[in-house]
């Protein structure tokens, strides 16, 4: 039997409505919601969902509900939306908006065995005053005198410190630096220190939970995303060296063109992924951004020295393995600047999909699947609900149109004959538990056009609702919890009169909904970290003790609270 494993699932909320620019649709597959034209929610089944429904508690601009957000002290509003994460967003300042969802009360320092020194750390350290920030930007302009080394104007301070795959509302940085090199990340650092700014890495800006966003009292936003090169590719030991702005589907293009029949598989930048500890489809066969992917780190501390946490060896026990220590910190801890990746065999693969008249014959299909000796050979199993097909069919973008049943897509790995037995397999068992309808890709082309029908998940929901939008969270269930996390979610949607579609990686490791999930012994973030979003649920999940853990570490390393402050880590709770 394989270890149990987990289930990933998106939940988006679309109205016709959005607090910012910023706040817009993420292009990934996801659960979308989409609000009823004729029929809005009462204020009362909102917050019910937000208790339940990706920890995302939605008003609409007929109930003239806001958001206030504390800015230096003062409140601003966001206008009439948005999510029961959100009430956590204070940046700078020790003021609780709003305190919720949290489990008991904290622990004095003596029953967390923690001294009167270890007190949870602030999230509003003392930081350089406005005259503190110019004198960083013009020591930053001296540093890097290159053209466009250094920004300031207003559009991309704004564009920096938002994205379009976040609901979150933008915060703009007060300056962008580019970097080019780790030395260059050591420079922005020591200045960063001497002036007592906050500093925030910005690599894909593909995050849900806004680790990108700015520091209201003066931020500098260190660009990665020059930081792209492959430094070395070592194939006999099949593992690569590159820079954190590296991105996977480049270095698999290149092994490509090298002839290297090895790839990498997961997800976005290397440093995106280190530091969320992300995930994608290849999860339920390739696991997640771990420590097993990546053989070592190069970071630059907040004291700005430089180190390399690992040698390149598989084989170690020359004590903890470091590299852990920054895969899921959000750049909190240091500035990830190299990495070097373990690579896996280029492995072919076809594509199979079976309907099902519901999502529990379904989700029970795929945990009997993947215990059975087929199972390593399934590289991705991806779950489009019944109104998500419809979606697809609506949007007119598929060939012909789909049965509307709760639907699998399934991309299988291996030799020709493994792939046909594991086809063979899977058919049998599908069918046991109940499929309608079952196909398999048996050409190239045929394949191609088959997985590309689920990648239009997100494009044929915005298409079949036009001007719709969306919020967007993930949780993440062990699989056996999945049919009733989505059932009782479901439910509490359709009586809230929103309407829905589902789509999201089946057997790896990520799901979405949030106090629902964390009840069935799951978690709030599957695979887009914490960041502001996701804070306050933090200790519910962990508990406190383990969140102080992790505050005692953070203050050891970075004293001042100088790399990336108000992600990660929760407000802590008044005694």
């Amino acid at each position: 039997m394989i270890p149990a494993r987990f289930m990933h699932l998106s939940m988006r909320v679309r109205t016709g409505w959005l607090p910012s620019p910023s706040a817009r649709l993420a292009a990934r597959s996801s659960f979308q919601v989409r609000h009823h034209t004729s029929s809005h929610p009462r204020h009362q089944d909102v917050k019910h969902i937000g208790n339940f429904v990706a920890g995302a508690l939605l008003t609409f601009s007929t109930l003239g509900f806001g958001l206030y957000i504390l800015r230096n002290g003062a409140f601003d509003e966001f206008g009439p939306l948005t999510l029961g994460t959100t009430v956590t967003h204070i940046y700078g300042s020790t003021r609780h908006v709003h305190q919720q969802n949290k489990v008991g009360d904290s622990p004095s320092s003596s029953e967390a065995g923690l001294s009167s020194a270890d007190a949870p750390i602030s999230l509003a350290s003392s930081y350089g005053s406005p005259d503190d920030v110019e004198e960083a930007i013009k020591e930053l302009r001296h540093a890097f005198p290159g053209q466009h080394r250094v920004q300031t104007n207003k559009d991309s301070l704004e564009r920096y410190g938002s994205s379009e795959n976040s609901y979150h509302p933008s915060s703009p940085h007060t300056v962008i630096v580019h970097v080019k090199s780790t030395q260059d990340v050591v420079t922005v650092v020591n200045i960063s220190r001497k002036y007592r700014v906050p500093l925030v890495p910005y690599s894909g800006a593909t995050s849900l939970e806004g680790h990108y966003s700015g520091y209201p009292s003066g931020s500098i936003c260190i660009d990665m995303s020059a930081m792209d090169q492959i430094l070395e590719i070592n194939e006999t030991d099949g593992d690569l060296r590159c820079q954190a702005g590296a991105r996977w589907d480049d270095i698999n293009h290149v092994l490509k063109e090298k002839g290297i029949p090895l790839f990498f598989p997961s997800w976005k930048t290397i440093g995106g992924m280190i530091g969320t500890g992300c995930s994608g489809t290849n999860a339920v066969r390739y696991g997640t951004a771990k420590a097993e992917w990546f053989l070592n780190v190069t970071v630059v501390l907040p004291s700005g020295k430089v180190i390399k946490t690992r040698q390149r060896a598989r084989k170690s026990s020359a004590g903890f393995d470091a590299t852990k220590l920054f895969i899921g910190a959000e750049g909190t801890l240091g500035i990830v600047t190299e990495a070097t990746l373990r690579l896996a065999p280029l492995v072919p693969t076809k594509v199979a999909m079976a309907q099902f008249p519901d999502v529990k014959q379904a989700v029970s299909a795929v945990q009997e699947i993947l215990n059975t000796p087929c199972g390593p050979h399934i590289q991705c199993v991806e779950l489009l609900d019944d109104h998500m097909m419809s979606a697809i069919n609506t949007a007119g973008i598929v060939e012909k149109p789909y049965p509307v049943q709760d639907t699998l897509f399934f991309k299988l790995q291996g030799s020709p004959e493994s792939i046909a037995e594991t086809s063979r397999v899977v058919q049998q068992i599908v069918r046991s538990h109940g499929s309608t309808r079952f196909e398999f890709a048996a050409t190239d082309e045929e394949a191609e056009n088959l997985w590309e029908n689920r990648k239009y998940a997100l494009m044929s929901t915005l298409a079949s609702n036009p001007g719709m939008k969306c919020w967007t969270t993930d949780v993440c269930v062990p699989v056996s919890k999945l049919p009733q996390l989505v059932y009782e979610t479901k439910e509490d949607l359709t009586q809230a009169g929103l309407r829905f579609t589902i789509v999201g990686h089946v057997g790896d490791a990520v799901h979405r909904l949030i106090h629902r999930a964390i009840a069935m012994d799951g978690t709030c973030t599957g695979e887009h970290g914490v960041g502001i979003g996701k804070r306050e649920y933090l200790v519910e999940e962990l508990g406190e003790d383990t969140v102080e853990l992790m505050k005692t570490v953070k203050r050891a390393i970075d004293p001042l609270n100088l790399f990336n402050p108000g992600k990660l880590y929760p407000e802590s709770k008044s005694k």
